[in-house]
C-alpha cells in the first residue's frame, strides 16, 4: 500500500492542534512523542491487530475504525506520511472451538494447529483463518478504509520476522525475567517465549525449551512422544507466545501507534517492556473500554455473544456504526440491537449540524471523523425513531405502506430523490418486524389518561391534515397541562405506552402530522376501546 501524502495548510494544522476531540488529542500526543525523538520519519505506522480464532465482531471493526480516526487527525496536524496495517495473528494455535460455527467436530480434530491450517467449518475457504480474514477485509473494504493487510503466517514463513526473532533468541533470558513474574506457578515450569511448530503433528506446542543455540539460531524441545528435536527459530518453524510476539511485531514493523482493549493493559505493559529490551521505545498505546453484550458480559469471538458487523448493517447504513464507535471510547458500551436507532438519529443530527458549524467546531463533530471535511448532504426529513413509531402505529408490513404515509405528508419525497430516507424506510420495516413487534406491550390508560385522550381526540378533529407539526405539538402540550399531568413528560410517556406500546417515542406533534390527523384519532379511539392488544 502506498503511503498517504499529507497536504496541509498552516490554518488546518493549527485548528487540529487546538481541537479537544479525542482523536485529535491522541494525534497531538503521538506527534509530541515523535518530535521528542528528533528522528526523521519516512512515515508513521498505525497498527491494528486481531486473532482469527472466531468470527470477527463489531469490536474488531471498532478498533480499526477508531485507529483510522486518529490517523486522519494526525494527518491534519503533521505533514509526515502515514500508513495503516491490519495484522492477523493467524499462526497462533486454535485452543478452543467457537460456539457459533457449523461443523464443530471438524475443529475439535484440528485443535492446536495454526489457525491458517485449521480447516474452514464453512467449507468455502482454504482455512478457518482465511475465512475470518476474508470476512474482516470484506467489511473494512465496504467502508473504503485504506490499509495493508498482513498475515502472521506469511510474515513468519517469508522471513520478514527472522531478524526480530533472532533478536528474541539473543535476549531470551531478559525476556524470561520480564515474563515469569506475571505467570502462575504451573505455567512457569515450562514457559518459553518460543512455541515450536511440530514437524510431526503440525501443532503449535506449549512445551519447555531444553536447549538454545544462539550461534546456530536453533532451539531444542521434546515432542509429546519423548523425541528431542532441534529446529531453527526462523522460517516459520516457531511461533512466539503472544505477548513477546506483540513486542516483536512492534520492533520488526516499526509500529508507532496501536489501540487495545482495557482488559489487555497488563499484557500491553509487558509487551512494552519486552519491546524496550529489544531496543525500541515501542508505540504510543491507547486503551479503550470493552464492548458488552445484552447481559453486560464482554463480547467474545469464541462465544459469538456480540453483534456481527453484518448484523448492524442489516438495520442501518455504515456511517451510524462508525458514529457509534466514535462515541466515548473510554466508556464501556453495551452492544446490542437496541442501540442502533439512537445511533442512527444522533448521526443524522450531527450531520445536519456540521454544515452550520465553524471550521473549528467541525473538528469536534463526529461527522468530520467519519467523513472528513466533505460529508454527504443531510437529507433525512424524519428520524429513524419516528419511522419506527409510524410502522408500529400503522402496523405496516411493507415499505410501500410506509411510503404512502410519507408521500401523503409530503408528495415531493420519493425513493429516487432521497436515498437516505429510502434506506431508512427499508431498515425501519426490518427492525420493527425483528425487534419492536415481538416486544410491543400496550397498557390500559388510567381514568385520568382516558379523559385526556378523549380531549386530545376532540381537539385534533378541529384540524385539517395540512396542520403544521408545531401547532399539533402545542395542542398536545395544552391537553397535558389542562389535565394537570405533573411532570408534563408523564403525559407524553402515557401517549407512547398506551398508543404505541413503547416507553419512548418521537416528538408527538411531528408523529401526528406524518401519521395523519384522522389516523391518530382512530388510534386513540382503539386505545379507549382497548382494541390495540387485539390488533397486535
Amino acid at each position: 500500500m502506498e503511503q498517504k501524502k499529507n497536504i496541509l495548510t498552516s490554518i488546518d494544522a493549527e485548528l487540529g492542534k487546538q481541537s479537544k476531540s479525542w482523536p485529535f488529542l491522541e494525534a497531538q500526543r503521538l506527534l509530541k512523542k515523535i518530535e521528542s525523538t528528533k528522528k526523521t520519519y519516512d512515515h508513521i505506522l498505525f497498527e491494528t491487530g486481531y486473532g482469527p480464532s472466531g468470527l470477527p465482531h463489531i469490536g474488531t471493526f471498532g478498533e480499526v475504525a477508531r485507529t483510522i480516526m486518529v490517523q486522519k487527525a494526525f494527518e491534519m496536524i503533521s505533514d509526515i506520511p502515514t500508513k495503516l496495517i491490519c495484522f492477523s495473528d493467524d499462526l497462533d494455535g486454535l485452543r478452543k472451538v467457537p460456539s457459533n460455527i457449523p461443523n464443530p467436530e471438524m475443529l475439535c480434530e484440528d485443535l492446536n494447529l495454526p489457525l491458517s491450517k485449521v480447516r474452514d467449518p464453512f467449507e468455502v475457504a482454504n482455512s478457518f483463518a482465511d475465512y475470518n480474514n476474508a470476512k474482516l477485509r470484506e467489511f473494512l473494504d465496504s467502508f473504503d478504509f485504506e490499509y495493508e493487510f498482513l498475515s502472521s503466517t506469511q510474515c513468519y514463513k517469508s522471513g520478514r520476522f527472522d531478524e526480530a526473532i533472532i533478536r528474541v533468541l539473543n535476549y531470551y533470558d531478559g525476556i524470561m525475567e520480564i515474563m515469569l513474574p506475571s505467570l502462575g506457578d504451573d505455567r512457569r515450569k515450562n514457559y518459553s517465549p518460543f512455541l515450536p511448530i511440530s514437524p510431526i503433528s503440525g501443532h503449535v506446542l506449549q512445551t519447555e525449551i531444553i536447549e538454545r543455540n544462539i550461534k546456530k539460531g536453533t532451539i531444542v524441545y521434546q515432542e509429546p512422544s519423548g523425541e528431542r528435536i532441534e529446529i531453527p527459530v526462523t522460517g516459520g518453524n516457531v511461533k512466539l507466545q503472544w505477548k513477546p510476539d506483540w513486542a516483536m511485531r512492534w520492533w520488526a514493523l516499526g509500529v508507532d501507534y496501536e489501540m487495545h482493549g482495557k482488559d489487555l493493559i497488563p499484557s500491553a505493559d509487558l509487551a512494552q517492556k519486552v519491546c524496550n529490551l529489544l531496543g525500541s521505545k515501542g508505540p504510543s498505546l491507547f486503551h479503550y473500554e470493552l464492548f458488552l453484550d445484552e447481559q453486560g458480559q464482554k463480547i467474545s469471538k469464541s462465544k459469538g455473544n456480540g453483534l456481527a458487523i453484518e448484523d448492524w448493517l442489516k438495520y442501518s447504513d455504515a456511517p451510524s456504526l462508525s458514529y457509534f464507535m466514535y462515541q466515548k471510547p473510554k466508556t464501556a458500551k453495551r452492544l446490542h440491537f437496541d442501540v442502533i436507532p439512537r445511533a442512527v438519529d444522533e448521526y443524522f443530527q450531527n450531520l445536519a449540524l456540521f454544515f452550520e458549524q465553524s471550521p473549528k467546531d467541525k473538528l469536534s463533530n463526529p461527522v468530520w471523523h467519519i467523513h472528513g471535511s466533505r460529508p454527504p448532504a443531510p437529507e433525512m426529513p424524519f428520524s429513524f425513531t419516528m419511522l419506527l413509531n409510524l410502522v408500529s402505529a400503522s402496523n405496516s408490513s411493507s415499505e410501500e405502506q410506509l411510503w404512502s404515509f410519507i408521500q401523503r405528508y409530503n408528495p415531493k419525497l420519493n425513493k429516487k430523490n432521497n436515498a437516505n430516507l429510502s434506506n431508512a424506510v427499508m431498515f425501519a420495516v426490518r427492525y420493527f418486524k425483528d425487534f419492536v413487534e415481538p416486544n410491543k406491550c400496550f397498557r390500559k390508560p388510567t381514568i385520568k389518561e382516558k379523559n385526556a385522550l378523549k380531549d386530545l381526540a376532540k381537539r385534533l378533529k378541529l384540524f385539517s391534515n395540512e396542520v403544521e407539526p408545531a401547532v399539533i405539538q402545542k395542542t398536545v402540550f395544552a391537553v397535558g397541562k389542562y389535565h394537570e399531568f405533573e411532570p408534563l413528560r408523564s403525559w407524553f410517556q402515557a401517549l407512547y405506552e398506551t398508543l404505541l406500546g413503547s416507553s419512548e417515542g418521537p416528538r408527538f406533534g411531528s408523529f401526528v402530522a406524518l401519521y395523519g390527523i384522522d389516523n391518530t384519532i382512530s388510534l386513540i379511539n382503539k386505545c379507549l376501546e382497548e382494541k390495540l392488544k387485539a390488533d397486535k
